[in-house]
């Protein structure tokens, strides 16, 4: 438990083949079903204070009370996922806190010297979120979701869903 975020409740992946990736958690560790969104619309996105046009595909599903994000991007624009990928590195990328109070908890970061990597918006003001630049170490980078409106709700169907998992549908597509 963070002190100052509370309990992380996902575990980010940075990945080059999503579909493969989804295929090692379903085959290799049993872990789905995955909601799998091919392009994710968002809002707006902005790489370190300056917009920034990425494209990606989103694959969810939880073990447990812990969510698993995959994270494959289909373009070259800046992010950090780009930057995880362009240093080698493919894998853990970030730890997610959730949180209903978002510009507090924003606020409170920036506040104690942490710096904004990238941030953006889904599906209007309550799907905001932050990822911090925490440094260099790998799985470190700290993200924070505003899950305050229908972007909570989806999160609470991935996680039931995973509870009485029986194998089929391992992958369902959101559009």
């Amino acid at each position: 438990m963070s002190r100052i975020f509370g309990a992380v409740r996902q575990n980010g992946y940075v990945v080059r083949d999503i579909r493969a990736a989804m295929n090692h958690w379903i085959e290799v560790l049993g872990v789905g079903p995955w909601f799998y969104i091919e392009r994710v619309k968002t809002d707006w996105f902005r790489h370190r204070g300056v917009d920034s046009n990425v494209e990606m595909s989103i694959a969810l599903a939880n073990s447990g009370d812990l969510q698993i994000e995959l994270i494959q991007q289909r373009n070259d624009a800046p992010s950090m996922y780009k930057e995880f990928l362009d240093s080698g590195r493919e894998g853990l990328q970030h730890l997610a806190y959730w949180t209903t109070a978002y510009q507090g908890l924003y606020d409170r970061a920036l506040a104690l010297g942490y710096k904004v990597g990238h941030e953006g918006q889904i599906g209007g003001e309550q799907g905001r979120f932050a990822y911090f630049d925490t440094g260099v170490h790998p799985g470190t980078v700290v993200e924070i979701s505003d899950i305050s409106g229908n972007k909570g709700r989806f999160f609470e169907h991935v996680r039931r869903a995973a509870m009485d998992w029986d194998g089929s549908e391992p992958i369902r597509e959101v559009k």
